[in-house]
């Protein structure tokens, strides 16, 4: 592994972006964002979102990458994300709704659901990765009429961090809070698909895994509208050419 990749692994996550946003926007509530399953071929999309009070917020450098830690630590380190934070919600979008809307609008989705399932709202966001999926769209004729449409993508201020998940406290508590609970979701499901094997895989594109849905087939939580047999690594594109907001 190169030395910087192992540097940055490494290095303990800090409080740095989200008090140099809270500064910008002369905001207190700083909301993070990350998320879970974007490539996977099933199960759905998970969004994590931690909201911290920038003016009374302590320190949390065990918090890091969820990828980084073993299981155990991720699901022990829960129940101490939700003290540490003000707020915190998970999002789901489901395969069956990745398969209408498209990835970035089932992100958006789960994102937005996070977001509401926290008792405080962000006044500005971190998101992991360099592209803001998570803005609301401009509105359109169409979602002007449809009032009975479920409200999707914020409007606060979002700045995105490349590998912000190993570099900020807040997204890092985010990814933990999302695994652990699109873990949880992928082994209960298991129980009742026990052919693809999601307690060990998570639903994401492992040889066996496809094998077992060539045999017999996908389920109902498979994403339908992607490649799911074929050994390229097709999955982490959206297959379905249909798009919503």
């Amino acid at each position: 592994m190169p030395a910087a990749k192992t540097q940055a692994k490494n290095q303990p996550t800090t409080l740095e972006h989200e008090r140099a946003l809270a500064a910008h926007h002369g905001a207190r509530f700083i909301g993070a964002v990350d998320e879970v399953g974007r490539g996977a071929l099933a199960g759905p999309i998970t969004v994590g979102m931690s909201v911290i009070d920038i003016h009374t917020v302590t320190e949390f450098p065990q918090l890091r990458d969820s990828k980084l830690l073993r299981p155990e630590v991720r699901v022990q380190l829960v129940p101490q994300v939700h003290e540490w934070v003000v707020g915190y919600g998970v999002g789901h979008a489901s395969a069956q709704e990745i398969d209408e809307l498209g990835v970035t609008a089932a992100l958006r989705l789960a994102g937005t659901r996070a977001a509401a399932a926290s008792a405080v709202a962000p006044e500005a966001i971190l998101l992991d990765g360099s592209y803001d999926w998570l803005t609301a769209p401009e509105a359109d004729l169409f979602d002007l009429l449809a009032d009975d449409r479920e409200s999707v993508g914020l409007h606060v201020p979002v700045k995105t961090i490349i590998k912000g998940d190993m570099i900020c406290q807040a997204i890092a508590a985010a990814s933990i809070l999302a695994k652990v609970e699109r873990d949880q979701i992928m082994v209960e499901l298991a129980g009742e698909h026990p052919s693809f094997g999601w307690e060990i895989n998570k639903g994401y594109a492992t040889a066996a895994h496809r094998a077992a849905i060539e045999h017999q087939g996908p389920c109902d939580y498979h994403r339908k509208s992607w490649n799911l047999t074929s050994q390229a690594n097709t999955a982490q594109g959206e297959a379905t050419t249909k798009k919503a907001k």
